[in-house]
């Protein structure tokens, strides 16, 4: 006992359940994962193939999915970072009233699966005339749409469930580093005369860039990761491929074809322009500048 409760013991003890889950269910599956791309994988038969599965992926089916996955990904991160960031800094002024009561609706978007809350949005944006957006639409004098069937549309609606699920997270995210400006900056800003653009722009945005990158990094992450969006829409398969996903090109072709190498090897390149993608927009941001470099 007085082995395991030594200095140099504890600290091993107390991380080793993050580094067994790591190794178990990170490690062990990236590496598997990639070694599978190198290979078909038939029952009871797996054969070394060398670059085969990834040579396949210059298709137009895998383009498209890539600049789907990319154009959600500049919405998600444009609405997801730029709209929280002004609601929170409005629900955070002295003007509004009932703020836990706020909070608290805020969030409760994130506790909804996915999935029922797209059905609800399927529902919403439904092709029939009755649907509440093709209501609002034929209000406003315009024709009725099919919203699931129309490119700029199919972006729209994985967009917009995306925002509707996480804005609330992000806008908590910003009012708590709200809290930790300093009052006496914006004291010393309104004596100089500071109006409450420039209190906004030289004084917040600069004290919460930590927490705007963070926000925007892990909305980058999920947005290439993004499956369920995509699926509560077209679980068949969406026309022409206009809501198709990379993960959903994962899922068509490694689970349903039972093609499990190439699905891999395209796990393995979304991987990559994962990493990479994220290692641009955190050097282009300065966060792995020190102090005041």
């Amino acid at each position: 006992m007085s082995f395991i409760n030594s200095r140099k013991v504890v600290p091993y003890l107390f991380v080793s359940p993050f580094i067994l889950s790591f190794l178990v269910l990170t490690l062990y599956p990236a590496i598997q994962g990639i070694t599978m791309s190198f290979q078909q994988i038939l029952p009871g038969q797996n054969t070394f193939i060398g670059f085969s599965n990834y040579e396949r992926l210059l298709n137009p089916v895998f383009f498209k999915a890539l600049s789907n996955t990319s154009l959600y990904v500049l919405f998600t991160v444009l609405i997801l970072t730029v709209l929280p960031l002004f609601l929170a800094v409005f629900l955070d002024s002295k003007f509004v009233k009932f703020k836990t009561l706020f909070r608290a609706s805020l969030f409760i978007p994130a506790l909804t699966s996915t999935i029922v809350g797209g059905m609800i949005f399927r529902l919403m944006f439904g092709e029939q005339d009755t649907a509440v957006a093709n209501q609002i639409i034929n209000f406003l004098g315009f024709e009725t749409m099919n919203w699931r069937f129309t490119a700029w549309s199919a972006i729209f609606l994985m967009v917009i469930l995306a925002s509707w699920r996480w804005i609330g997270v992000n806008i908590l995210y910003f009012l708590a580093a709200l809290q930790n400006i300093p009052r006496e900056l914006y004291e010393a800003a309104e004596i100089d005369g500071a109006s409450k653009w420039q209190k906004l722009r030289f004084i917040t945005v600069p004290q919460l860039k930590p927490i705007i990158i963070f926000v925007s990094s892990i909305t980058i992450i999920n947005g290439f990761r993004m499956f369920e969006e995509s699926f509560v829409f077209w679980e068949a398969g969406s026309p022409g491929n206009i809501g198709l996903s990379v993960v959903g090109y994962i899922y068509q072709e490694g689970i349903r074809q039972n093609d499990m190498g190439f699905g891999a090897a395209i796990g393995v390149v979304l991987m990559l322009i994962i990493a990479v993608v994220s290692m641009i927009y955190l050097i282009a941001t300065g966060a792995f500048k020190k102090g005041d470099q």
